[in-house]
């Protein structure tokens, strides 16, 4: 790779831009990291090459500010620019607006972003490649109820409230009677015409007994594609994951065939191009895999399908972006043991998951190796602050099999220390010794359920 005409500036924070960051070194590819306020003395901050103040310590007038950011990358001189995930990731306005700038986007084309950035015209797409979806509606916006008590009948109770914008259990709301629809369907728009500039919802049905299992696939632009298999990512909090695992476990073999041809007929239909991963809810009684929706990013659990893979996806992003990066056969990806990733949070769980920043006095990782990694974007001594997501750190664990892998991430969180702030690793920890999670194969209602069998003290750890 010819790296002396390039550098990378990551138009994001944390333990991605850290990641991110990591990969370049070792590519030799020179960095930019760019920060708010708050985040001056920020890890990703020290590792980079250079740093550039981008605005306050709110996301919208920094991370989320693309003059800022087109402003850091023409006083550095950078010609890539890696949007991590979140924030400008999942904005195609932005990906061309690089390109307009003469930059390199590491991403996928900006109109693949818009439409599998727009839920339920992804669930069109996804018809039209012939892959099976759960009955939906169409959308309403705010003020629209015409027709939405014949909609939801149709779909069929419980439902899903759906932001049409939304991603990540943001804009997601169960209803489970018709007295309860309008207020859901108001609250839900009003939601998302804040967080996503967009009102329009859609209804989809809820499958009670569900599992989330999703597939990892990197396109080559032209039609051409390939998987690195699936991660089983079920357990969650307020539809937002907490631990992720690869393979997907407990999964009949047909099943898991038709989510990677699935999947990849996707990404044929598409011409989809880099990193993405299309994400499926299991029936477990039906046997049967229905789309949600296809996230053109790299993920946050995408370590998971490294560890079982040996492949990083973030060096196959910039050698693409680079035009470094050929063809790769299905036949040449393999896949060796499992992972599982669990992300630590300051947060209290037994107070619903609120978010506890503060000063992490005292930070100590287990020693890392060949069977364990951490993606981090803190230290001793660092705030999390409220101003973003509390996600201190990744903590993924390899092994040759299942329990194996549950045996060295249970021995690594035992060996975190975490000083000065509330957080989940006690949750964690209680999580994995459970003999429902053991078995393998939890649906998305299982933290529900922990939690009705647990007590307070062993879902938190006090600062």
């Amino acid at each position: 790779m010819d790296v002396m005409n390039h550098k990378i500036l990551i138009a994001n924070r944390g333990e991605i831009a850290c990641r991110i960051i990591d990969t370049c070194q070792r590519l030799s590819l020179s960095t930019v990291a760019v920060y708010s306020d708050a985040d001056k003395d920020a890890r990703h901050v020290e590792m980079a090459d250079q740093a550039v103040a981008i605005g306050p310590a709110q996301a919208a007038k920094s991370y989320l500010d693309a003059e800022a950011i087109f402003a850091a990358a023409r006083e550095t001189g950078a010609t890539v620019i890696h949007p991590g995930y979140g924030f400008l990731s999942e904005s195609g306005n932005f990906a061309r607006r690089v390109r307009d700038e003469g930059l390199l986007w590491v991403g996928p084309a900006p109109n693949a972003i818009d439409a599998m950035g727009d839920k339920e015209r992804a669930r069109e797409i996804a018809i039209s490649a012939g892959v099976p979806v759960l009955p939906g509606s169409r959308r309403f916006r705010q003020g629209d109820m015409d027709g939405l008590h014949e909609a939801a009948e149709q779909v069929g109770y419980p439902l899903l409230v759906k932001a049409a914008a939304g991603g990540g259990g943001i804009g997601m709301r169960r209803v489970d009677a018709p007295d309860d629809i309008e207020a859901v369907v108001e609250a839900t728009q009003s939601m998302s015409s804040k967080a996503f500039g967009d009102s329009s919802i859609y209804l989809e049905r809820y499958v009670a007994e569900a599992r989330h299992v999703e597939v990892q696939v990197f396109g080559f632009g032209n039609g051409e594609g390939l998987h690195l298999y699936d991660r089983d990512c079920s357990v969650q909090r307020r539809f937002q994951k907490i631990i992720e695992e690869a393979p997907a476990p407990n999964i009949p073999e047909k099943v898991r065939n038709k989510l990677y041809q699935a999947a990849l007929a996707l990404v044929r239909h598409q011409q989809y191009s880099g990193a993405g991963t299309v994400e499926f809810i299991y029936d477990r009684h039906r046997q049967s895999a229905y789309f949600l929706e296809m996230n053109t990013r790299i993920q946050v659990e995408h370590p998971a399908t490294e560890m079982v893979t040996g492949v990083d996806l973030v060096e196959w992003q910039l050698r693409q972006a680079l035009g470094e990066l050929p063809v790769i056969a299905q036949g040449l990806i393999h896949m060796a043991g499992h992972a599982i990733e669990c992300r630590l949070y300051a947060e209290r769980p037994e107070k619903n998951f609120l978010p506890a920043p503060g000063n992490i006095k005292t930070l100590v990782w287990p020693m890392l190796g060949e069977f364990l990694r951490i993606d981090t974007g803190v230290r001793s001594g660092d705030q999390v602050t409220p101003y973003y997501d509390p996600l201190m750190a990744k903590i993924i664990a390899h092994g040759a099999d299942r329990e194996e892998a549950i045996a060295n991430l249970s021995r690594a969180l035992e060996e975190v220390v975490v000083e000065g702030l509330h957080n989940n690793s006690a949750f964690l920890s209680n999580i994995l010794r459970d003999f429902k999670f053991k078995q393998g194969g939890v649906t998305t209602g299982y933290v529900d359920d922990f939690f009705a069998r647990q007590s307070v003290a062993s879902i938190t750890d006090s600062p």
